[in-house]
């Protein structure tokens, strides 16, 4: 991609989800995801009421009157999106791909948590990790993530969600906010991963979807290809009893899916290329 084309894309997209993070997620963003914990900030006189467990006594000793020490929540985090990019990601019937839904979607979070004054990182990966960038602040930082999202491509073309969690749990050592954003088309099992992520991180999963892949319109022959395995095959839409079959293996999927962040007790939002991902988002953060 040539520099202007890529410079004019980045701008586009900074445009559009910094508004909308700053008008729209920026509070709810802040309501959802808790700082670690309270942090020091200053020390006052005593007044009657204060907890006398606050009481800082090398301050008190020295002026002979009682000081408490004040706390603050501790709101400066991490937040690392996990993303993937896998050959999935290029297929879209409505009015973007999942890769470019996905682009905007990081790109609102990111943005959310630099106006937070929070660090923001990202791995991407498909079965293998394909480049991290480690959490960091600043708005040049952000835009850094926004253009890797738009041009990267990956050497592979497989998921491997289960990779993907074990080396954000390997590399990332302080516990962070993590969103795991995928399709979740993978063949193999990744449950033990996420459970560990879970407990270390407060993990997000955000599943990005296509109607087109839930259900097939009767449109008659048509030739389908999986961008992941380079699977080619003809199907004939017209007969009810394939349209029905296909749809009850989309169905079996998003159950099982649901099951293993049920059972992880992982929080998951469903964001369609056709619906966007404005609703979504933000009732994943009013539902926190």
């Amino acid at each position: 991609m040539e520099t202007a084309e890529l410079l004019k894309k980045v701008r586009k997209i900074e445009i559009k989800t910094k508004g909308l993070s700053r008008q729209i997620f920026s509070g709810e963003y802040h309501s959802a995801f808790k700082g670690r914990g309270m942090a020091f900030s200053e020390v006052r006189e005593y007044t009657p009421g204060d907890d006398v467990r606050t009481i800082d006594w090398n301050v008190t000793a020295r002026f002979n009157t009682p000081f408490v020490k004040v706390f603050e929540e501790e709101r400066e985090l991490s937040v690392v999106l996990l993303v993937d990019v896998s050959a999935s990601g290029i297929f879209g019937t409505r009015s973007q791909k999942k890769k470019d839904l996905i682009t905007e979607l990081c790109a609102t979070i990111a943005f959310s948590a630099s106006q937070n004054n929070d660090k923001i990182g990202v791995i991407f990966f498909t079965d293998k990790i394909e480049k991290y960038i480690p959490p960091k602040k600043g708005k040049s930082h952000v835009l850094r993530i926004i253009r890797e999202l738009i041009e990267f491509t990956p050497e592979n073309k497989s998921t491997g969600l289960e990779q993907a969690l074990r080396f954000m749990n390997n590399v990332i050592k302080k516990r962070s906010i993590a969103f795991l954003i995928s399709d979740f088309m993978d063949q193999e099992p990744y449950m033990d991963a996420l459970k560990i992520a879970r407990r270390k991180h407060d993990l997000v999963a955000l599943r990005v979807v296509d109607q087109l892949e839930t259900e097939l319109p009767d449109i008659g022959l048509v030739k389908l290809f999986d961008n992941e395995t380079a699977e080619m095959r003809w199907v004939d839409t017209s007969l009810l009893a394939v349209r029905q079959a296909y749809r009850k293996n989309y169905l079996q999927f998003e159950q099982a899916t649901n099951e293993v962040f049920t059972k992880c007790g992982v929080n998951v939002a469903k964001i369609t290329t056709h619906e966007g991902y404005l609703k979504p988002l933000m009732q994943l953060f009013k539902n926190r």
